[in-house]
């Protein structure tokens, strides 16, 4: 399951975000870091992914 949000993060930021953490803070940011940049809204939810395994 770890694999596949990871690869849900290289294409759909936003969604890997909400399956990780649910509609939130992180959520929202991603969705705004996403508008704003593909590979910032990449980077978060990667980070997210990666921390949540953690």
């Amino acid at each position: 399951m770890d694999i596949i949000r990871i690869i849900i993060a290289l294409f759909i930021p936003p969604l890997a975000a909400f399956l990780t953490v649910g509609i939130g803070v992180h959520f929202w940011l991603n969705i705004l870091l996403t508008i704003l940049g593909f590979l910032p809204g990449v980077v978060h939810a990667l980070w997210l992914v990666l921390r949540k395994n953690a």
